[in-house]
């Protein structure tokens, strides 16, 4: 399998730890996503290794016993370490605070402890067989305090610490799922559950395993993830994954349903909002996208994978350093089966790596030939402007050339993302204009992510070097052009002078006057001021033009600056000058400009028509025919008298 067949791979800085053996033992808190190395309890040192901490945390501790939990607090203020089934000790990591240990028991009579989470720096849960417990701890008195609790028989619990809900497995069958959420010193008890266990032979008594659960964010949204295993009996093609969505308020509901199509061991991940399963038989993962377009029946919807099944892709262990690693041969990934973090953990090897890169440029475009639903996808990943912007330029490729209809299902799907976020952009501005963003706070600016492609993206990574390929039929390159257009105002988005530009350039340059023409009567280029300054440079090409770019700055009715300008420019004076008195703007226009224009003709009976003018215009204006000092005409005056004498002068008339 080639390097350009993997589209998974482990992060290039695994988090290097002492190897568990007899003496160390290795512990990973999936909330600070540390790992902890705690040599003979803590006597002979504990290492604490996050995966940004380029400084770990060393320290020692008493050996009291075994350590069957470890973990800090949320940004490392206290540590707390589970020895015993009925205790949990803590340890102040603040500075000025003492460092003695304290202990807390567990409130319920006769209950053992079965694990405890951190859900904010000071406040902390234990999870016991009979209930839980939620506690505050007090660093600077070195005690806690009760804030909350709940009784139900507990088999077992799971954490999703990015949306602090505990998950507990209730009822024999250990498949009635009881979730609690915690926020800011609240406890709050959500609707239970029940997991639809698999059909199992009567000789067998079905339960949910804790290995075949997981819960974790997906588009935003809290899922929980039932990995349901089908028995050889059954006629089901193999093992699939259910995902229950489960609501801060309301039921757990169950939403979709990822077929595998084959039956073993697997572990999951999630990943840049992907599901990705492994499979330990074939030593390959498939990746699913909620976010496609399944199978849907009525209540749940059926997702297949996206691409074919690959293995990760193999990493190098630096066992020696790093002199060691170029000589290595890369090691096959083998994910450890049944777990369901982000994380690939080896603790016999002392490697911790996160398995939070998807490639998604090469192998996937390859991988998925439907660019429709390679769009779909693309626009969901964080980092995906560049790879999108690739596929545009390779679907216009002259070797890998998508017809018509397929590049315009692109370009729209790239213009609806835009547009939701040119509205959210608009909505947002109103709002602060409107004074809202002082009376709500939760009012946010929209977010600008990778799948926002704006016109200038497009243009300059895609359109200018499409239009530059000689080798490309002309007729394509301005369908294409104008497809993408025709997309914007599908979406009424405003299109950018340069695009229409783009498209002029092209019709000049393949001499295709006439559709120029047409695009321009029928308004498919839409007005603007610098496409009129555009077509009046193309008047040496095509005559028409010129008047092609008058009429378009009349339709823009505030250019008249520029219309004037621009007939002056041509030496035509008398036109310029009808124009703005056809607007009423004559009472206002400079004189001198217009002598100046008039001058330049070297058409002397023009510029007595013009002259004239104006004496008549200051004759109505100000009682007399003579031009102020600050009309700056003294010039022109003279000019007039050496060519007409002065008798041609218009006298003040007299009432």
């Amino acid at each position: 399998m080639g390097e350009e067949d993997y589209y998974l791979e482990l992060c290039e800085r695994p988090v290097q730890f002492e190897k568990a053996n007899p003496v160390n033992c290795v512990f990973f808190d999936e909330a600070n996503k540390q790992v902890f190395a705690v040599r003979s309890g803590g006597a002979t040192g504990v290492v604490v290794k996050g995966p940004d901490d380029r400084n770990p945390i060393s320290f020692r501790m008493d050996d009291k016993g075994e350590v069957k939990c470890i973990k800090f607090s949320l940004e490392n203020k206290i540590l707390a370490v589970q020895r015993t089934s009925k205790t949990v000790d803590f340890c102040n990591f603040i500075p000025d605070n003492s460092q003695l240990e304290y202990t807390q028991e567990c409130k319920t009579k006769n209950a053992n402890i079965l694990g405890f989470c951190w859900t904010s720096s000071t406040e902390i849960v234990f999870i016991t067989d009979q209930g839980i417990e939620f506690y505050q701890v007090l660093p600077e008195k070195r005690s806690l305090k009760l804030l909350k609790s709940h009784n139900l028989n507990v088999n077992w619990y799971m954490y999703c610490p990015e949306s602090a809900v505990i998950l507990l497995s209730t009822t024999v069958l250990e498949n009635v799922l009881q979730p609690f959420h915690f926020r800011a010193g609240t406890m709050s008890k959500l609707p239970k559950f029940e997991i639809e266990l698999p059909a199992a032979p009567k000789s067998t008594k079905p339960s949910l395993s804790e290995r075949d659960i997981a819960m974790a964010t997906v588009y935003g949204q809290l899922y929980v993830l039932f990995l349901r295993h089908h028995s050889r009996t059954s006629n089901s093609t193999g093992a699939e994954v259910v995902l229950y969505h489960l609501p801060r308020e309301g039921a757990c509901k169950k939403m979709h349903i990822l077929k595998l199509n084959r039956t073993g061991k697997f572990a999951l991940n999630v990943v840049d909002n992907l599901v990705v399963v492994h499979h330990q038989d074939t030593e390959t993962s498939v990746i699913f996208d909620i976010k496609l377009r399944g199978e849907f029946d009525g209540s749940v919807t059926f997702h297949h994978p996206v691409l074919p099944a690959r293995s990760i892709q193999p990493y190098q262990i630096p066992i020696a350093g790093p002199a060691a690693v170029t000589s290595q041969s890369p090691v096959p990934c083998k994910l450890c089966v049944g777990t369901v973090h982000n994380r690939a953990r080896e603790p016999l090897l002392g490697f911790c790596y996160g398995l939070h890169h998807i490639v998604i440029f090469a192998p996937i475009v390859n991988l998925l030939p439907d660019k429709g639903r390679l769009m779909d996808f693309l626009l969901q990943r964080k980092e995906c402007k560049m790879v999108i912007l690739s596929v545009c330029s390779q679907m216009l490729s002259e070797s890998d050339r998508a017809s018509l209809p397929v590049i315009a299902t692109v370009f729209d799907k790239l213009n609806h993302e835009y547009k939701k976020y040119l509205d959210a952009e608009q909505s947002y501005a109103m709002a602060v204009e409107a004074g809202q963003s002082r009376s709500s706070p939760l009012l946010k600016r929209p977010v600008r992510t990778q799948a926002v492609l704006d016109q200038s993206d497009v243009y300059t990574h895609v359109l200018s070097a499409f239009v530059e390929k000689k080798e490309m039929p002309h007729k394509f390159v301005i369908a294409v052009l104008m497809e993408y257009i025709r997309s914007l105002n599908q979406f009424q988005i405003a299109v950018q002078h340069y695009l229409h530009e783009l498209v002029i350039k092209t019709l000049v340059q393949h001499n295709l006057f006439y559709m120029l023409h047409q695009f321009l009567q029928y308004h498919v280029l839409s007005d603007s001021k610098p496409l009129a300054c555009l077509l009046l440079s193309l008047e040496s090409f095509y005559p028409p033009a010129h008047q092609l770019s008058l009429d378009m700055l009349k339709r823009l009715s505030t250019a008249n600056d520029e219309i004037v300008e621009v007939l002056l420019s041509k030496h035509q004076v008398l036109a310029a000058l009808r124009f703005i008195r056809g607007i009423g703007g004559h009472d206002n226009i400079s004189a001198r400009k217009f002598l100046d224009a008039a001058k330049q003709t070297e058409d002397n009976m023009l510029f007595y028509t013009i002259f004239r003018f104006f004496e008549q215009r200051n004759q109505r204006l100000r009682g007399s025919p003579n031009f102020t000092p600050g009309e700056h005409c003294e010039e022109h005056v003279a000019f007039f008298k050496q060519i007409f004498g002065d008798q041609a002068l218009m006298r003040p008339t007299t009432f």
